[in-house]
């Protein structure tokens, strides 16, 4: 199976190509200055974006990221202009309909240079950290924790960008050396509130939601931060059903994990190492995760998504 969207070349200014998703600077009608974010089917995982993408994905992130922008909007001010494309200046019709629900366009800020994470249940990384060290992050948890164990209280383990561009897990006190400690205060707080809040609204729907992870910035690069970037999405978060939910053992997930447990299984045989260039996924993986995305979306929601 093609996906439908790997990447974007537009007539519009400064584009940056991240791992899955294009970016460019535009005009609004007002006259304001505004971020492109669009959505694009690549995946990634390991850092690695694959040869392939799941068709579809970059408009179901959207539409997830869209419902919870609007659920909190009440409750801390974020990034999110618009999702209509017609309001996209210098795009064609053509564009314009290839575009469709995979767009954002997004006040801009400077961004706060620490991923600020939540985790309601060892699992992932934690949970390796947690094998080797009984730590995660520099948080002694307790002795006899299992695999997806429910933790007692969330926890903030905010991460940084290492020189080689990977996430690197920080403790508290790196990320005050970097951001000032009443910012990380901020940060902490402010993450696990809405973990908690969305956990609960989660939970009513059937999800738990295991982990999450959140970017902030500063307008002008000054005052208090706002919500940036995707949230609590297939790709930024971690989504289990709650009625198949076991501690001991790997969970039955509504994010990237079908596509990570495969990679997995390639780089046991030998056939990659974790570096790029990814691999191609089989059809069969391609199917079953973009199922998982569209369900999580219709759990969340209530509404079914058409691709």
């Amino acid at each position: 199976m093609a996906s439908a969207l790997l990447g974007t070349d537009l007539d519009l200014l400064n584009k940056r190509t991240g791992k899955v998703r294009d970016l460019y600077d535009v005009t609004l009608a007002s006259g304001e200055e505004a971020l492109l974010i669009i959505a694009t089917d690549r995946i990634s995982a390991f850092d690695v974006v694959m040869q392939n993408g799941l068709p579809g994905k970059g408009i179901v992130l959207t539409q997830i990221s869209k419902f919870w922008f609007e659920h909190f909007a009440d409750t801390v001010p974020h990034h999110l202009i618009s999702t209509d494309v017609a309001d996209v200046p210098g795009l064609t019709d053509a564009q314009r309909q290839s575009l469709a629900g995979r767009i954002m366009l997004c006040r801009k800020t400077e961004v706060v240079p620490i991923e600020c994470i939540a985790r309601g249940y060892i699992t992932g990384s934690g949970w390796k950290d947690y094998q080797r060290s009984g730590e995660v992050c520099g948080i002694t948890l307790p002795v006899g924790l299992q695999n997806s164990d429910r933790l007692a209280e969330p926890l903030f383990t905010p991460s940084t960008k290492a020189v080689d561009g990977h996430d690197e897990n920080i403790s508290f006190s790196q990320g005050a050396e970097e951001v000032g400690e009443e910012l990380m205060h901020w940060l902490g707080d402010k993450t696990l509130a809405l973990y908690s809040s969305a956990r609960d609204y989660a939970a009513s729907r059937g999800i738990i939601l295991a982990d999450t992870k959140f970017e902030f910035g500063q307008l002008n690069g000054v005052g208090e931060p706002i919500l940036i970037d995707e949230i609590f999405t297939p790709d930024s978060s971690r989504f289990w059903p709650a009625d198949d939910w076991q501690p001991g053992r790997e969970q039955a997930s509504f994010d990237k994990q079908i596509v990570r447990n495969y990679l997995e299984t390639v780089v046991a045989s030998g056939e990659w190492d974790k570096t790029s260039p990814g691999p191609a996924l089989p059809d069969e993986v391609i199917d079953r995760s973009i199922a998982r995305y569209l369900e999580a979306y219709h759990l969340l929601t209530g509404e079914h998504l058409s691709l």
